[in-house]
Formats: structure tokens, sequence, C-alpha cells
């Protein structure tokens, strides 16, 4: 008769319960998380000595960079031509509600694009139309 040797077998540990475990802190980590909103496109905004505004939730941000790049909420447009302006407004925009309008121009950025981009927001029928400042010192 031929006997199993116990004595080569090390001990069995039960991994589910520790699986569970480290599942568990997965998920709270998970939820208890913030995530702070960080644009990718460093702008260098004019000085105003405005109030500051709160900023609304359904909102467009329109991004100009010092060397004409236009972004349109932190998604690049191919070019800064006005039918490119349009189009990508144009697929943001569902039905004929308006959401309000910010523009956010590097203070080194050329004067045309913000022109262009007022023109297309005119053109469209935009009225609630910002333009973001830093506050003066």
């Amino acid at each position: 008769m031929k006997f199993s040797n116990e004595s080569k077998k090390g001990p069995k540990l039960n991994m589910t319960s520790l699986i569970d475990v480290v599942f568990l802190l997965l998920i709270f980590f998970m939820v208890t998380t913030t995530f702070e909103k960080q644009a990718k496109l460093k702008i260098q905004l004019p000085e105003a000595t405005e109030k500051i505004q709160n900023q609304a939730q359904s909102q467009i941000v329109i991004s100009i960079s010092e060397k004409g790049s236009i972004y349109l909420n932190n998604n690049e447009l191919l070019n800064s031509q006005y039918a490119s302006i349009a189009s990508g407004l144009s697929r943001m925009v569902k039905g004929e509600q308006k959401p309000p309008i910010v523009i956010r121009a590097d203070a080194d950025a050329a004067h045309k694009h913000v022109v262009t981009v007022m023109n297309v927001l005119a053109d469209m029928g935009f009225t609630s139309v910002s333009i973001a400042t830093t506050p003066s010192k």
C-alpha cells in the first residue's frame, strides 16, 4: 500500500480572505480619491480689475495659446481657421441651446486669433461670451 508523505507538503494558506481585503481597500481608495481639474494648456491670462465670477457647469471654454493654437474644452483644433472653429463648436452645441462661452486667450496671443473666435461666436448666435483674466495686484 502506498501512503502519501504529509511531511513534504508545506502549510496551506487560504488566499481568499486576503484577496477580499485587498479588493475592499482598492475600492475604498478609488471612492475617496478626489480628482482635480487641471488644464493641459498653460496660459498666462491678462490682468483686469473686475470681480471674479463663478464658472457655470455647462460652459464651453475656448483657449488660445501664445502660438495661436485653439482648444475647445482642452481639445486642440486642427488649425485656427474660421471653418475649423465653427465646425468644432457646432459639434459641441446640442440643439438650439447656446451655453455660455469663456475665452481664455494668452496675454501674448495674436489679436487676430481672438477676433476670429469672436467672429465665429457672433455668427453662430452666442450671446453669453466672457473673456477670462487674472486679478490685478
